[in-house]
């Protein structure tokens, strides 16, 4: 699992989360989140008691 902060077509970076193979030659399903929806998720993890 790895978070990379990427950028398509010149648009604004957004985090991506996903499972990569071994040589990073094939990605798996993951999420892409804007730095507010990051910062949200953060924050929500902050809060749980683990």
């Amino acid at each position: 699992m790895e978070l990379n902060l990427i950028s398509w077509n010149d648009r604004e970076p957004k985090y991506d989360i996903r499972d990569w193979a071994p040589e990073q030659e094939k990605m798996g399903k993951g999420v892409t989140l804007s730095v507010e929806e990051l910062k949200k998720l953060k924050e929500i993890l902050n809060e749980m008691e683990l």
